[in-house]
C-alpha cells in the first residue's frame, strides 16, 4: 500500500513549516562510511549528523 496524496501533501507542509534544508557533500564513497557509523549506532544519517553538529558547538563553545 502506498502513500496516499493527502498524506504526501500534509508531510511536505510540515517540512515546510518545521525544518531546514542543509546540502551536506562528501567525497566518493564516504557516504557509505557515515551511513554504516550512524546504522552501527542505531541512528539515521540524519540523526548522527545533527548529534556531531550539536556536539561538536557545545565543545567548541566551551574554548
Amino acid at each position: 500500500m502506498g502513500i496516499s496524496e493527502a498524506r504526501k501533501k500534509a508531510n511536505e507542509k510540515w517540512q515546510k513549516e518545521k525544518v531546514d534544508d542543509i546540502r551536506f557533500r562528501v567525497p566518493k564513497g564516504k557516504r557509505a562510511t557515515i551511513q554504516a557509523h550512524a546504522s552501527a549506532r542505531g541512528e539515521s544519517v540524519n540523526a548522527f549528523l545533527n548529534r556531531a553538529v550539536d556536539e561538536t558547538m557545545e565543545r567548541d563553545s566551551k574554548e
